[in-house]
């Protein structure tokens, strides 16, 4: 396992991109670890569902949908996170949608960096609400 306690001090520092960069690896393993743990289902079934899950406008419906339940700390980091200006565009989605996603995944990445699990299991688990599972 990884020992993250050597980059805890600095998650502060990283760029919002940087953060991103380690959320989005973050969200998406969540999401499929979910997908897994709900049902045996073949590969391309879950992959399916995953980037259904990860898409640039499933990312940004839950940017707004954790931002009531974050600190001013987290906010500052979903917020920097989304107006950080990405290199690369959008390919399949809005350009809001995208820096929305951006943020999320910036948040995630910090969470993770700093060492709060706990913090991005709360998280996510509002990101996957019930409604969602009904879609499954």
């Amino acid at each position: 396992m990884l020992e993250i306690d050597k980059f805890t001090a600095a998650a502060h520092e990283y760029s919002p991109l940087n953060l991103a960069y380690v959320g989005d690896a973050i969200f998406s393993l969540l999401v499929r670890t979910r997908l897994v743990t709900q049902a045996n289902r073949p590969a391309h079934a879950l992959n399916k569902m995953a980037n259904a899950r990860v898409k640039a406008a499933a990312q940004s419906a839950n940017y707004y949908k954790i931002q009531r339940h974050l600190t001013e700390e987290e906010l500052a980091i979903l917020k920097r996170g989304r107006n950080a200006n990405p290199a690369q565009k959008a390919k399949n989605a809005t350009v809001q949608d995208y820096r929305n996603a951006t943020g999320l995944e910036a948040l995630f990445g910090y969470l993770y960096l700093s060492g709060q699990n706990t913090r991005i299991l709360e998280l996510f688990d509002i990101c996957w609400s019930d409604a969602d599972e009904e879609k499954l």
